[in-house]
């Protein structure tokens, strides 16, 4: 059975969803469940859901997101349950992300890791993809390719920053210098320098769009209210790399606009170019199998991703996405079926979903 996870903000009152399920939680004593704490009034201490203390009444508990709001509040920690203390699920993973780390120059197994924690490879697998949203390989490749930006940021020799970073040899960054780099490793040292990106902007019925592409497909759509803002966000994000403006671009733009109007699904077929970590590609392709006119909540999404626990990572990563309606993260809302934040502007996203529902009625 997979962990429960009450994900809370600490602005909702106590009659909200999200605290009844929390509540249900302590009632069953889940030692699964995360996202919270609750406090007693009567006695002035604040535990996890799975405390075996004496369950309290519901008239005298409080919940609050954290341990750090419970202290706020004048709250202090039970001494049996230690709800300051990392879960052992958290440390465990923890500790073979920094076995992986420190093991960057060679595969590491799952057995290596079944023996760090004490469990089989299986289970160790499964804690660290359930605490960390991706498999250890996965981390390890990710954790690789960071090494080998920051050792060329530094202004090392490519040979040196291959090897410092843990790549056994320099073919092996050259033969997927596009998926971890986004580029050839000699031009990320110098900034991007030599990268060219087409870009243009325009109006449209969702404001200001800006499409940018390189030779292997789009790189970046967004929107909002005037175009310099548009163009000063992609300089900020692409730095070195030669930026050209390309008027031809607007009938891309055009067709983008008319897709989102009249046929989002076909916003899919369209070639993009974009960089991630591991585990925000996951949920970028998970974002674009949701159907156009329905939506997801942020916990859906991590649970389709086998990781329910992934709440707030989910959250991240939809919040990073740069290729606005192409990875269409405006369909994720909140629990509740609200409209929650997103980086173009919660009305257009109100708009974006009014008009895929209107078409999907049709």
């Amino acid at each position: 059975m997979p962990a429960a996870t009450v994900s809370i903000s600490t602005t909702q009152p106590d009659a909200t969803e999200a605290w009844a399920e929390a509540w249900a939680a302590v009632e069953r004593r889940d030692k699964r469940a995360r996202g919270f704490v609750y406090a007693v009034t009567t006695t002035g201490v604040f535990c996890r859901s799975g405390c075996p203390s004496r369950r309290p009444a519901r008239d005298n508990v409080r919940f609050f997101a954290d341990a750090a709001a419970a202290r706020a509040a004048g709250f202090r920690p039970c001494l049996r349950c230690r709800p300051e203390e990392a879960p052992g699920e958290a440390v465990r993973a923890r500790r073979m992300a920094d076995f992986l780390d420190a093991h960057r120059d060679r595969p590491v197994t799952l057995a290596e890791l079944g023996r760090l924690t004490g469990r089989s490879p299986f289970t160790a697998q499964k804690i660290f993809r359930r605490v960390l949203g991706l498999t250890p390989a996965e981390y390890q490749r990710q954790a690789r390719a960071r090494a080998l930006r920051e050792e060329l940021s530094r202004g090392d020799s490519v040979t040196d920053a291959v090897y410092a970073a843990g790549f056994g040899a320099s073919s092996r960054v050259y033969a997927s210098a596009g998926d971890v780099l986004g580029m050839r490793p000699g031009q990320f040292r110098r900034g991007g320098e030599g990268v060219v990106i087409r870009y243009w902007t325009a109006p449209t019925l969702l404001g200001e769009m800006l499409v940018a592409r390189t030779e292997r497909g789009i790189c970046a759509v967004a929107l909002g209210a005037e175009r310099e803002g548009l163009k000063r966000e992609l300089r900020e994000r692409l730095e070195a790399a030669e930026l050209r403006e390309d008027p031809s671009l607007a009938g891309e733009i055009e067709a983008l606009a008319q897709a989102c109007r009249e046929s989002p699904a076909a916003l899919l077929d369209l070639p993009l170019d974009l960089r991630a970590t591991a585990f925000q590609m996951r949920v970028w392709e998970a974002l674009r199998r949701i159907p156009a006119g329905e939506t997801r909540s942020y916990r859906e999404m991590a649970a389709v991703l086998g990781n329910p626990k992934a709440v707030r990572a989910v959250a991240r990563a939809c919040a990073s996405n740069p290729a606005a309606l192409l990875v269409p993260c405006h369909r994720v809302v909140g629990s509740d079926g609200q409209l929650t934040g997103y980086r173009w502007g919660v009305e257009r996203k109100r708009k974006i979903l009014d008009l895929e529902a209107k078409q999907r009625r049709g």
